[in-house]
């Protein structure tokens, strides 16, 4: 999946994302500010979630739940990690086997704790309301 889109369609976009992937696992890259978290907050609601999502600044990670309190995503904001080992303090390799879904910002920053399965997502500025979103699935 490859298209370009205005950011008023961002929920058009993560509806055909979650239709399109092959596993819950997302791993999200672009520049500081391209969208990724916007992305996340449109998927989080396309999911259903009670809570609005937002960049989890203070924290590494945000639980977004249905209406019966049920986990449906966690979602990763890696940009301040310094390294794996605190990934791994956090619990991310027990967010792996759970069944919600994982949204990952700055993934590159715990790559060697990724599943191999995990889809890669590319979000790519093209003017200023309008962004390209890349998957790495056929």
């Amino acid at each position: 999946m490859k298209r370009t889109f205005q950011l008023e369609e961002i929920q058009d976009v993560a509806k055909e994302v979650l239709q399109k992937v092959p596993n819950k696992v997302l791993c999200l890259y672009g520049d500081m500010g391209v969208g990724k978290t916007t992305l996340v907050k449109a998927l989080v609601k396309q999911l259903g979630a009670v809570d609005l999502a937002n960049s989890p600044t203070f924290g590494l990670v945000n639980e977004y739940s249905d209406e019966n309190d049920t986990p449906l995503a966690y979602h990763f904001d890696f940009y301040r990690l310094n390294d794996e080992m605190e990934a791994l303090d956090m619990g991310f390799d027990a967010y792996l086997s759970s069944d919600a879904w994982l949204f990952i910002e700055w993934p590159n920053k715990i790559s060697t704790l990724l599943p191999e399965d995990a889809v890669s997502v590319f979000l790519h500025f093209i003017e200023e309301n309008t962004r390209s979103i890349e998957l790495n699935v056929s």
